[in-house]
């Protein structure tokens, strides 16, 4: 049966506000300030070449659209990415796409994440809105989580006001200058 698989980079703190810098925002670009090595590497490829769909929330999905469909080529993780089926949770319009396979997807979170599955595993990224969301209506099978060692202070936090049920750890690695954390509902 598919997974609902939420990765995220996230701070000591909980902090996942734009950890590539992209948004330009006080909160950005702490993530490349440290090594992810091999290990955080591999990660990475292996969840993406795994994951059969990405499921999205519309800042994350229009930040990755302005990165993503101009990198590939190569066989590996760009064009995994530009190639798999990608879900937008919205309540606007996409308008044209200009990542390909993207689709607006709204409703009830069941309903879209029930769509999403048939193309396999799901990943979301990024997405804070959508995970809490995903999380307080318990549809997260997997929580992936690579910890920084940084503490931003503010920003958005990866669970906010979420109250979430209780985890269990089934894997955890170090990974250059990250760790690697991954949680299951303990229930």
């Amino acid at each position: 049966m598919s997974k609902v698989i939420v990765s995220e980079f996230v701070t000591l703190d909980g902090g996942i506000e734009d950890p590539g810098g992209a948004e330009g925002g006080p909160y950005g670009g702490w993530a490349f300030k440290f090594e992810q090595g091999e290990e955080g590497m591999k990660f990475k490829l292996d969840e993406t070449m795994n994951a059969g769909a990405l499921l999205l929330g519309r800042k994350t999905y229009e930040g990755f659209a302005a990165a993503w469909p101009s990198m590939g080529g190569d066989g590996g993780f760009g064009d995994k990415m530009n190639g798999m089926p990608k879900h937008v949770v919205t309540s606007s319009p996409l308008g044209d796409p200009v990542w390909n396979n993207s689709t607006a997807v709204s409703g009830e979170l069941e309903d879209v994440v029930a769509r999403a599955k048939e193309d396999g595993d799901v990943l979301v990224a990024g997405s804070a809105q959508l995970v809490q969301a995903l999380l307080a209506k318990g549809l997260v099978d997997e929580l992936r989580l690579m910890v920084f060692p940084t503490v931003l202070g503010g920003g958005k936090k990866l669970f906010g006001d979420t109250s979430v049920p209780a985890l269990k750890l089934t894997d955890s690695k170090p990974a250059g200058d990250t760790f690697i954390l991954v949680y299951e509902p303990a229930g």
